[in-house]
């Protein structure tokens, strides 16, 4: 497996509108990559797949059987699947096809703390309940009115795999695990970008798929800003580092420094998460990527920073993290001028919340995308990583995380103050 390079917004709006040949052929490519993600586990962990409990994760036998699971339980299992968003959240559901998928899969069920010691199946009937559930949703969409409707339900199951396939990536980076991704390399530098002043419309307008954090309209004037051509460098990330910026409470929100000192106690944190390394004179960091130490060059991007650490350093370079129209607006229109994106998924300065005209839908609670519980509390990520698949870089795509997540390949740009 390679790195997925961003093919641009087009391609990123007709994957969430896929007519139903295309998108049949899509789900395919998803399921496999999702079987190629967990032969690699396999070959480095045994079909058992047993790993100490990592912080902010799940076994990836059970994010794998999740998976199924979710496509199952809203397509194979769902008599209404044809009414597509407009489906009941309480809508009835017939038996699985494995009789203990509900209580092994259903994340209502099982909290993230009990999914380490679940009796999970191994690789082999995980990877079996895979295909099995691919089958029926592929004939069922064989069958399935060719309208937004009618696709609904299988579109979103493909915007879930694909989402978790960057998960599974990031609990290989956490437990050690070889998946033959190849970093981006780094690129020179290029000068901030100055642009005009000007209303802007913030919410997925188009058609096809959209999350329903992503949906809605909102209409904000946006004053002339500047924001970086790229974000943040390793050269630029190790000069803060160097200027004491893991020591210097000023720089740091309140309940930022706060964090800091728990994760000082916790394993001396003086840079982003898996850095083993940094020479503060020769501005060399080593990072474990994969579970291999990988010299990061001075261009490459800064990642596996938290929010907190990206405001930090924000600070101390008398700038500010970007809001999401300033970001958006820069993605949209400022591409030809260099504004570079899709490396490294990134932090905003604002917290999540909804867009106006928010309708929450049925099936994100089960799948642990429901951003309700955290409006006003996690911060709003723009972008893509390389992990991320093509199909899912999008410059209006809309993500969160808690500020002290840095599990993720997330790193940021600012802006002038």
């Amino acid at each position: 497996m390679g790195p997925h390079r961003d093919t641009g917004a087009d391609n990123a709006s007709g994957a969430r509108r896929l007519a139903r040949e295309p998108l049949s052929l899509a789900l395919i490519e998803a399921r496999n990559y999702t079987l190629s993600l967990l032969q690699h586990f396999q070959q480095a962990l045994g079909p058992a797949m047993r790993l100490q409990p990592l912080p902010h994760a799940v076994p990836p036998l059970w994010l794998a059987g999740h998976v199924a699971w979710l496509a199952e339980y809203w397509i194979g299992r769902n008599p209404q699947r044809a009414l597509g968003p407009r489906c009941p959240p309480d809508a009835m559901h017939i038996a699985s096809v494995e009789p203990q998928s509900d209580e092994l899969f259903d994340p209502r069920l099982v909290a993230p703390s009990q999914r380490w010691s679940l009796p999970l199946p191994d690789a082999g009937n995980v990877r079996a309940y895979l295909l099995d559930t691919l089958e029926t949703t592929l004939e069922l969409l064989d069958r399935a009115p060719d309208d937004d409707d009618g696709l609904y339900f299988h579109r979103m199951v493909l915007f879930h795999e694909d989402l978790r396939g960057e998960q599974l990536l990031a609990i290989a980076q956490a437990a050690g695990v070889p998946v033959g991704v190849s970093l981006p390399a780094g690129a020179a530098m290029r000068d901030p970008l100055l642009l005009p002043a000007s209303p802007w419309s913030l919410g997925w307008s188009e058609e096809g798929f959209a999350l329903d954090v992503e949906c809605g309209q909102e209409r904000v004037a946006v004053p002339e800003f500047e924001i970086d051509a790229q974000p943040v460098t390793w050269s630029q990330y190790v000069e803060f580092i160097a200027d004491g910026g893991y020591d210097r409470e000023e720089l740091w929100h309140p309940q930022g420094w706060h964090w800091l000192q728990r994760q000082g106690e916790a394993d001396g944190r003086r840079g982003p998460r898996y850095v083993e390394q940094i020479g503060v004179a020769s501005g060399a960091v080593m990072q474990t990527m994969f579970g291999k130490a990988t010299r990061m060059a001075g261009s490459q991007l800064a990642m596996h920073v938290s929010w907190w650490e990206a405001d930090a350093w924000a600070r101390w370079a008398g700038r500010r993290l970007p809001t999401e129209a300033e970001w958006e607006i820069a993605a949209l229109q400022a591409t030809r001028r260099g504004f570079r994106w899709g490396e490294v998924r990134e932090w905003m300065s604002g917290t999540v919340r909804p867009f106006a005209g928010f309708r929450p839908d049925a099936w994100t609670p089960q799948a642990e995308l429901d951003a309700q519980p955290v409006f006003g509390m996690a911060r709003v990520q723009r972008g893509a990583s390389f992990a991320t698949r093509a199909r899912m870089k999008h410059p209006r795509a809309r993500w969160w995380a808690l500020p002290d997540r840095d599990e993720g390949f997330v790193g940021f740009r600012t802006c002038a103050v």
